[in-house]
């Protein structure tokens, strides 16, 4: 098949049948190219048959009417044309695959589109009355916000307006940049969200700034467009999600909406819920990319936290700091967090004194403590980051491959390069990870149930499910242990934690 999930949704919902042992064409020619350059509709069936097998297929007739109760003879000669070319597209990939080491990612892919179908069948059921009032409140705070932040700019901003408050753009990077310095804030040279926020507790307005931001993009993002999602018939959303949404980690994308960017405060997620009678089960995997670093690593400190069953950021601080557990400060422990956390994504002695507030001398030598202490972690990270420059991929446990465009002559493009190395074997193997997890429990859990048990949708590394309030304990452990199961699969050095959570709302 090719973009199988399309056929695996029309045979359950209409049939009732579950289609396995599927090959997925779209999906292998993702993971084969991923990373190479490549034009709009290059996994497309016209282009994957021509460059598998030289075989030209006219696609004028895909946007023709399909829903007519007989088809016209050139769309079934047409629907044929396509099918008759899927096995030679198999054989010459299947040989690909072979070649490049990408089968086990493949399986895991093929095994993974069954769940996902379900699971678009299945949706979310919104509340829409519950969500535009949320997004009515949201648009007001962000315009009383607003009117806050530009009064206090007021005694710095040179031309005042004839008309009530001078207006700024509080959007445009430059204009925030240049009032706030005027204020005396120490602003960075970017306004990003993560930047901002050592210095909130400093000064308020940059707090208020970034409250506006978040209103505002909750009302505009998340507001009444999302009404259109809604199916008027089950009253659910019945997202579009993309397996290899990122084509170089393997993470799922969601679109139509995106429920992956749903805003994590309670009003936005309570305003996600299970039908009557049900309840929602919500298991995530914890601290799953610093168990998965651990294990690629091996380092004996790094793993012993682990092993130890401490709060991890807690007893990173201790080893760092080298004082007893019981005397980290709340500081020290932010402080270990955000390290922990931005190893996964490169992050550097800039950015880390930024995002905790402090000097870059002390950023530095905290770092330079982390490093020592967890010395295999270090050596594995510039070992991922040495060889991008020689081979200009990377992979994940699976086989899972990701190809880099490096210009050597780039201080620039070899930074992002060699972020991306060390990042991407950390998320990718995660996505492996919860990909082999909704298979196990589809097969383990729904088969034969999906009248009590939906699968309603997937955050990362978070699972999310709905059943009858009788059995919903049952089944959300049930998901708990499918998913240490698969994180088993590929990460041995440290045990796998699971968390699990019963509500009747989404919460996070």
């Amino acid at each position: 098949m090719h973009n199988a999930k399309f056929d695996l949704k029309f045979i359950k919902h209409h049939l009732g049948i579950d289609v396995e042992g599927i090959f997925d064409s779209m999906l292998t020619s993702i993971l084969i190219e991923a990373g190479v350059p490549k034009p709009r509709g290059w996994h497309g069936l016209g282009d994957v048959a021509y460059r598998y097998t030289k075989t030209r297929l006219n696609k004028d007739l895909q946007v023709s009417d399909w829903s007519a109760n007989e088809l016209s003879r050139a769309q079934i000669a047409y629907a044929e044309k396509d099918a008759e070319v899927l096995p030679a597209i198999r054989e010459s990939m299947v040989e690909r695959l072979k070649k490049m080491g990408l089968v086990r990612c493949a399986k895991l892919e093929f095994d993974t589109v069954l769940p996902t179908a379900y699971m678009e069948l299945c949706g979310f059921y919104l509340d829409l009355p519950q969500w535009s009032k949320v997004a009515e409140a949201e648009f007001a705070r962000s315009e009383i916000l607003s009117q806050e932040i530009l009064e206090e700019l007021q005694p710095v901003i040179e031309q005042q307006s004839l008309f009530g408050l001078a207006e700024i753009n509080l959007d445009s990077q430059v204009q925030v940049q240049k009032y706030f310095r005027k204020l005396g804030i120490p602003m960075p040279d970017s306004t990003k969200e993560s930047y901002l926020e050592a210095l909130k507790g400093e000064y308020p307005i940059v707090g208020k700034l970034l409250e506006y931001r978040g209103c505002k993009k909750s009302s505009t993002s998340f507001g009444d467009s999302f009404a259109k999602f809604v199916n008027p018939k089950t009253g659910r959303i019945h997202a579009d999600y993309r397996q290899i949404g990122a084509e170089k980690t393997g993470r799922f994308s969601v679109n139509n909406p995106n429920l992956q960017q749903i805003p994590h405060d309670a009003d936005h997620r309570n305003c996600f819920k299970a039908e009557q009678g049900n309840m929602i089960g919500s298991c995530d995997y914890s601290q799953q990319e610093l168990r998965i670093l651990a294990d690629f690593s091996k380092d004996k400190a790094f793993i012993d936290l682990f092993l130890a069953g401490q709060d991890f950021h807690t007893a990173t601080a201790a080893q760092v700091f080298k004082i007893p557990i019981e005397k980290v400060s709340p500081d020290e422990r932010t402080f270990a967090k955000k390290l922990n956390f931005g190893l996964v994504y490169g992050i550097g002695v800039q950015r880390f004194a930024e995002s905790v507030g402090i000097e870059q001398t002390e950023a530095q030598i905290i770092m330079s403590n982390y490093f020592r202490t967890f010395s295999s972690v270090d050596r594995w990270l510039r070992a991922q980051k040495q060889n991008v420059l020689r081979t200009f991929q990377s992979r994940t446990a699976s086989g899972r491959l990701a190809r880099y465009e490096v210009d050597m002559d780039d201080r620039g493009s070899i930074a992002k390069a060699q972020r991306n190395a060390a990042n991407m074997p950390i998320q990718g193997t995660g996505a492996d990870m919860t990909k082999r997890a909704l298979r196990l429990f589809y097969d383990e859990v729904i088969k034969g149930r999906e009248h009590l048990i939906k699968l309603v949708n997937v955050v990362h590394d978070e699972i999310n499910i709905e059943a009858p309030e009788n059995i919903i304990e049952d089944v959300t452990e049930q998901l708990r242990e499918c998913m240490i199961k698969a994180g088993a699969d590929f990460v041995n050095a440290v045990p796998i934690k699971v968390d699990k959570k019963i509500t009747a709302i989404w919460s996070k």
